[in-house]
């Protein structure tokens, strides 16, 4: 991707672990990359399409002095999540801060430390078979929508569904979105997890009924196995609740492990039951 360079912009601030740090301040150095589609810019000469490299200085530099932490791992993260979401256009960062006059009694000429963090690309699976299933869903989205790391780009139509599992429960309401999000898989899962609990939701019957179930289907194309997280889910391949609300917002998006589209998943699932119910006549 393009990139916009800033090197060794130069902020007098009050960052540090010791008080004469906080209050006497010292000079840090700022050095960021943004990554950002520069092609519309460059062949429209219109500063409106591309980010205002001067504007995200004197934002650095207010970040910098505005806020005081103890370390500047810290500065970096929340700067780094400030510029993400100010700047709409970026689309990831590397950010480093360097701390030139740092308390230590050796000779040295800087320290310093470097991130990237980047915007996400995820899509999610959401249902409902309780109560008023469609305000159950239409909150928990709006939940998720308000959180200030993600972002609710595109929702399928909502279908009416029959129970998956083999547990005896009433139809369910079943959809699908794509978000951007700036949370890591982890975090991801425990905000889903906060929005399912604010809804009531219970986990008492595996495949039982829930006021709110929302899932990671993909997050990027990162393939991540833990012991209570699986990208992509394990199991959509045989779920048309899943497949079906996907097909509708991203067709071709491509399976990380198989290769195969959404589509082409779709299909093959069809034609396998196809298959089961011409076999049990």
């Amino acid at each position: 991707m393009d990139q916009i360079r800033i090197d060794n912009l130069c902020v007098f601030a009050h960052h540090g672990v010791f008080d004469f740090e906080t209050r006497q301040g010292q000079n840090f150095y700022v050095n960021a990359v943004l990554y950002t589609d520069l092609h519309k810019a460059g062949t429209s000469d219109n500063l409106q399409d591309s980010t205002n490299y001067g504007e995200v200085c004197e934002f650095i530099n207010e970040f910098m002095t505005t806020n005081t932490y103890q370390l500047i791992e810290t500065a970096a993260e929340q700067m780094a999540k400030a510029i993400l979401l100010q700047f709409p256009l970026v689309e990831g960062i590397t950010l480093e801060i360097k701390k030139p006059s740092a308390p230590i009694n050796l000779p040295f000429e800087s320290v310093s430390v470097r991130i990237e963090r980047s915007w996400h690309d995820g899509y999610l699976s959401f249902g409902s078979n309780m109560g008023e299933r469609e305000k159950y869903i239409r909150e928990g989205l709006k939940k998720l929508e308000e959180h200030d790391s993600c972002k609710l780009l595109e929702c399928s139509k909502l279908l009416w569904t029959k129970p998956y599992g083999g547990v005896e429960q009433d139809d369910f309401l079943n959809g699908a979105c794509r978000i951007k999000t700036l949370l890591t898989p982890q975090e991801l899962l425990s905000l889903l997890h906060e929005i399912e609990q604010e809804a009531g939701r219970e986990r008492k019957i595996h495949w039982g009924p829930r006021t709110l179930d929302l899932d990671i289907l993909f997050y990027d194309d990162r393939i991540l196995e833990s012991q209570d997280l699986t990208i992509p889910h394990p199991d959509m391949g045989n779920r048309l609740f899943v497949l079906e609300p996907m097909n509708e917002i991203a067709p071709f998006k491509h399976h990380p492990v198989t290769g195969l589209t959404i589509r082409q998943m779709l299909e093959k699932l069809k034609h396998r039951q196809d298959r089961k119910l011409a076999g049990d006549k």
